[in-house]
C-alpha cells in the first residue's frame, strides 16, 4: 500500500507541474518558474510563524501572495532597465535568502525545518494522513496535490484559449480585449499554489525539475500545444513510476531518481524526436546533401 501512496503522490504532482511547465516553456519563463518555487520559502516560513500550525491553507496562501510578489519585483526590475536574468536572479535570491533566516532563526521552536522544505522526502506520505469525522481517508499530502491539480484543471479547462493566445501572442491576446497581464498573474498564482503543495513530497528543489524538464521534454515531441500538455503528463507520470523503480534498486533518494528519469527522457528526446531530434536532424541533412 506505501508504494501505491508514494507513486499516486509523485504522478499528481509530475502532472500539475507538468501541465503549467507547458506554458512556462512557452511563455520562456522557465527560470520564473524556479524563481517561484524558491522564493515562496519565505512566505511559508512567515505563514507558519503567523498561524502557528502547518494547516495546508495558510500555506497556500502564504507561498500564493510571495509567488505573486517574486513576479511583480522582477517585472520592476525589468522595467527599470535591469536585464531578465539579472533580475529573475537577484529576486529569488533574496527572498530565498530571507525564508532560510526566518527558518533557522525559529528552527528550535518550531516543526519546520530545512531539510523538509528544500528536499521533502516522498517515502513518508502515507504516515501524514487527514481524518475526516473520526475517519482515515488517506495521506494529506494526496488530498492537498489531488485539489491542487483539480483546480489547474477547471482554471486552464475555463481559458484554455485565452492562456494559449497569451502564451504564443500576448500582444495579439492584448488587441482581442483579454487581459493579458490578469492570466500573467493567474498563471504565476496557480505555479506558486503547485510549488507549495508539493514541496512536502518532493521538496522546493526538485519542483523545479518537475516544473520544466517534462514539460521541456513534450516540447520537442509536437508543435500542438493540447499534445504537448498531454504528452509532458504521460511523461511526468513515466518519471514518476521509472524513479520509484530506480531508486527502489539503487536505494536512493527516491524523488531525485524521479528528476533523474526525466533528465534522461528528455535526452532520449532531444536525441530522437522526428522533428527535432539530433539524430533526425543529422540523418536529414545528410540524405539532402546527396
Amino acid at each position: 500500500m506505501a508504494t501505491f501512496w508514494i507513486i499516486l503522490t509523485a504522478v499528481l504532482v509530475s502532472s500539475a507541474c507538468a501541465i503549467l511547465g507547458c506554458f512556462l516553456i512557452l511563455r520562456r519563463m522557465a527560470l520564473v518558474g524556479d524563481a517561484i518555487s524558491h522564493a515562496v520559502l519565505p512566505g511559508i516560513a512567515i505563514a507558519f510563524l503567523w498561524s502557528g500550525s502547518r494547516d495546508s491553507l495558510w500555506m497556500l496562501l502564504g507561498a500564493t501572495v510571495f509567488g505573486l510578489l517574486t513576479v511583480f519585483f522582477i517585472q520592476s526590475l525589468q522595467a527599470g532597465g535591469l536585464s531578465s536574468d539579472a533580475s529573475i536572479g537577484i529576486v529569488f535570491t533574496a527572498l530565498f535568502a530571507v525564508g532560510v533566516i526566518l527558518i533557522s532563526l525559529n528552527a528550535q521552536h518550531i516543526d519546520l525545518d530545512l531539510d523538509c522544505v528544500l528536499f521533502g522526502e516522498i517515502a513518508y506520505v502515507q504516515w501524514d494522513t487527514l481524518t475526516l469525522g473520526g475517519t482515515d481517508v488517506g495521506p494529506r499530502a494526496v488530498w492537498m496535490l489531488g485539489i491542487t491539480l483539480l483546480v489547474i484543471l477547471i482554471v486552464i479547462g475555463l481559458f484554455y484559449k485565452q492562456f494559449k493566445l497569451c502564451a504564443f501572442d500576448p500582444a495579439l491576446a492584448a488587441a482581442c480585449g483579454i487581459p493579458v497581464v490578469l492570466f500573467h498573474y493567474l498563471l504565476m498564482g496557480l505555479v506558486s499554489m503547485t510549488s507549495v503543495a508539493s514541496f512536502e513530497s518532493v521538496g522546493s528543489i526538485l519542483v523545479v525539475g518537475m516544473l520544466i524538464v517534462p514539460a521541456a521534454t513534450a516540447y520537442l515531441l509536437t508543435d500542438r500545444l493540447g499534445k504537448m500538455i498531454l504528452y509532458a503528463v504521460l511523461i511526468g507520470a513515466a518519471s514518476s513510476v521509472g524513479g520509484y523503480i530506480m531508486a527502489y534498486a539503487l536505494d536512493a533518494s527516491i524523488a531525485g531518481c524521479m528528476v533523474a528519469v526525466a533528465g534522461m527522457l528528455f535526452v532520449l528526446a532531444l536525441l530522437l524526436s522526428p522533428k527535432h531530434g539530433i539524430v533526425f536532424r543529422y540523418a536529414r541533412r545528410k540524405f539532402a546533401a546527396r
